[in-house]
């Protein structure tokens, strides 16, 4: 019998799974405010419904008598799956557990309470108490809004007359009208990203990938992701480990979980989010190329409750990195400068700019020009590279 999915959101980037569940033969109900999505051309059906309106998504979903939600490679969506998929009795996790994870307050308080190790941070709605706060702990300081995603709205800040600003500015991303305020963790290493998939409430698989970032850019907004992670295999375990303990507190029993993690001079883990979600920026199609793994088809079948007990560990073979196209400054596109060394490392290309575009500095996920899959003969290749993009690769405005 054909079953009934209903997919929250339908962005380039939301695109694949609708299609895997369109080829399986399930019937596709996508809904988000935005019917200019280029994910609804896909489905059978649409519904202009803001996918964080959860009582209007769940009346919805009764209405359709769906037999599964899905709310992937989206942070603001996936308390409303979480919500829709209880009260339906449809597969899912904990709504409070998922709050907890997509909100960055909530998220950090649970860490602090259960001894894992973080950052001094409270969050605020109010600009004088984040004052007094930041008096009390040591400079620089992060801020950032609770709940936005893409890294959008992030500052670092050296001192107290740079916070009203950072404040302002992170108030702009975030539905809360709230903003976390914390002391600036000093990371040994790449930052850590990456997927991974919880079965019966086992992390049953995971794929973690050093994060990058443009030193002429952001320093915030990832510009891409290589896989394998070329972290200890101390700091593997302790991940590892760290995160089927917080798993186990929370009671998370299924699903896509996206990583950001790093780790002190000690080798010590902490975490920076752990998404209840699919990652963006291509990690899943990566994943697929480096290890085999569809987690895309394993996201669409979770959320119907079928069998996903074949899903199991898998390492990396060779050397993948995903690669978000962006514009280090505003201005009207001239063309995009590829040279001959990096042709032959893109295996997959979309570009969603063309010359005479105007285009933004890129500050978040939103301001993406195109995405690309690189493959490389070697890990020094990869890292090289990918940490010196704009030497190889470069989106040129006048």
């Amino acid at each position: 019998m054909q079953k009934r999915i209903l997919f929250l959101g339908g962005s380039k980037f939301q695109i694949p799974p609708i299609k895997y569940a369109k080829e399986q033969g399930h019937y596709v109900i996508t809904c988000d405010y935005l019917p200019d999505n280029p994910g609804h051309r896909y489905a059978d059906e649409y519904h202009n419904v803001s996918t964080t309106d959860k009582e209007a998504v769940l009346k919805l979903a009764e209405k359709l008598k769906i037999d599964g939600i899905v709310a992937y490679a989206s942070d603001p969506a996936a308390p409303t799956q979480a919500y829709v998929a209880n009260k339906l009795g449809l597969p899912s996790n904990p709504y409070e557990s998922v709050l907890i994870l997509a909100r960055k307050d909530l998220f950090r308080d649970f860490l602090s309470k259960h001894g894992f190790l973080v950052p001094k941070s409270k969050s605020f709605y109010n600009l004088e108490e984040a004052y007094e706060w930041l008096e009390e702990i040591n400079k620089p300081a992060i801020v950032k809004p609770v709940d936005s995603s893409g890294s959008k709205g992030v500052t670092k800040i050296e001192k107290k007359e740079e916070l009203a600003k950072a404040f302002s500015y992170a108030l702009e991303f975030s539905r809360e009208k709230k903003v976390v305020v914390e002391e600036f963790f000093a990371r040994d290493g790449y930052q850590v990203a990456g997927d991974g998939f919880i079965v019966d409430g086992k992390l049953v698989f995971r794929c973690w990938a050093n994060e990058h970032f443009d030193k002429l850019c952001n320093p915030f907004v990832p510009i891409g992701e290589s896989f394998p992670s070329i972290m200890s295999e101390y700091t593997l375990e302790q991940a590892q480990r760290e995160t089927q303990r917080l798993l186990d507190l929370l009671g998370m029993k299924q699903g896509a979980l996206n990583f950001d993690f790093h780790y002190n001079k000690d080798g010590d883990f902490s975490f920076l989010e752990l998404g209840p979600r699919n990652g963006g920026n291509l990690i899943p199609e990566v994943i697929k190329y480096a290890t085999g793994v569809d987690l895309i088809k394993y996201t669409v079948d979770s959320a119907l409750g079928l069998d996903c007990s074949d899903l199991s560990m898998k390492e990396v073979e060779g050397y993948y990195s995903s690669y978000m196209l962006h514009s280090i400054e505003d201005g009207i596109v001239k063309e995009i400068w590829y040279s001959d060394e990096i042709r032959k490392n893109i295996v997959e290309e979309n570009i969603y700019i063309k010359p005479g575009d105007k285009v933004s500095k890129f500050n978040g996920s939103h301001h993406t020009l195109g995405t690309m899959i690189m493959k490389f003969s070697s890990l020094n290749e990869m890292l090289e590279k990918m940490d010196n993009m704009e030497k190889y690769l470069k989106v040129i405005v006048k």
